[in-house]
């Protein structure tokens, strides 16, 4: 492919709400050394993509401007250095942006063949949440059965694959929510109980339900006030990672549990970490979680799917009551 071709890309004409979303002709990416070019059919959305319209998470250097953090197609280029792939396979990407595209350019590390029996639409649902979930809950977290695990956002598509693989590898899993039918969704997927947020005090009910014993890895995307209470219900030697702060990013914290629970308050993002990074986290994924994906035991939760130039609509949507991941199809997409 030359590079003087064009494609449509859902580009941002000025931080802002939804509808600064439009769908724009802009060039289409080459294949770079270690790269593949995906001709892509489906695309997940996430709420960082939510804070890059915004102005508030731009993308890192060198990768394209319009959002987008995971896609799923068909290989169409191999650039130079790439072995794994053959053109036409069928594959999905962590991408650092550019997503929301007829096509995208990422380092062949930075792919994974798509599960035996997933469509691009699952698939594009795939590696954003469960890169996530994996580097924070296991590696950084180091959840293991038998232990209690929390998140927050039972229901968020972060929140559904935390609760699936926190079970599927033996932990005792709960969740907060902010629906009845949230908390029931929550406790199909796996988490042993489902927290109201806005009829209960979920530390309250936690120390409950936990026996005094708290809990050992708190997945925290809410900040704000959840963090006091975090540090309140975490059991001795826990640890508590926050990957967001959808209710504030200051805070004020009494040291006094961290010191006598011994506990780990950690955190991470993962757009602008290096390839090689996510290369390593690829292999993981690949050898854990691809066995339970084949099983059936674990797979995304879809809520909606839009068509690319209606990306402004799955915005909208974002803010609205959903259950696991959107996702935008383009116009490779077949059904």
């Amino acid at each position: 492919m030359t590079a003087d071709r064009e494609m449509t890309a859902i580009t941002i004409e000025a931080p802002g709400g939804p509808e600064v979303l439009k769908p724009s002709r802009v060039p289409m990416p080459v294949a770079g050394d270690g790269q593949v070019l995906i001709e892509v059919h489906a695309a997940g959305v996430n709420r960082p993509d939510v804070l890059q319209r915004l102005g508030a998470y731009p993308s890192p250097k060198g990768a394209p401007d319009w959002p987008g953090l995971e896609i799923a197609g068909t290989v169409v280029e191999l650039g130079q250095g790439c072995s794994r792939y053959r053109l036409g396979d069928r594959v999905m990407a962590l991408v650092p942006g550019g997503g929301y595209a007829e096509y995208a350019a990422v380092a062949e590390a930075n792919t994974l063949p798509i599960p035996d029996g997933f469509g691009f639409v699952e698939a594009a649902a795939i590696p954003e949440t469960f890169f996530t979930v994996w580097h924070n809950v296991f590696q950084r977290g180091g959840l293991t059965a038998g232990e209690s695990f929390l998140v927050h956002g039972g229901t968020s598509g972060i929140g559904t694959t935390a609760i699936q693989l926190a079970a599927h590898r033996g932990a005792k899993v709960y969740a907060t929510a902010g629906s009845r039918e949230k908390c029931e969704a929550a406790v199909r997927l796996g988490a042993t109980a489902a927290i109201n947020y806005r009829d209960e005090d979920f530390a309250e009910v936690l120390e409950g339900l936990t026996g005094g014993h708290g809990i050992d890895v708190t997945l925290d995307m809410v900040g704000g006030p959840y963090t006091a209470k975090n540090l309140k219900i975490a059991a001795e030697d826990g640890r508590i990672v926050q990957i967001a702060y959808l209710k504030g990013q200051k805070v004020e914290i009494d040291l006094q549990p961290i010191m006598q629970k011994r506990l780990h308050l950690t955190g991470s993002t993962l757009r602008a970490r290096s390839v090689d990074f996510k290369a390593s986290v690829a292999r993981e994924i690949e050898a854990e979680v691809f066995p339970l994906f084949r099983s059936g035991a674990v797979k995304p939760l879809i809520d909606t799917v839009y068509p690319l130039e209606k990306a402004a609509d799955a915005h909208r949507h974002m803010d609205d009551d959903h259950i696991g991941k959107i996702v935008l199809t383009t116009s490779h997409h077949k059904g």
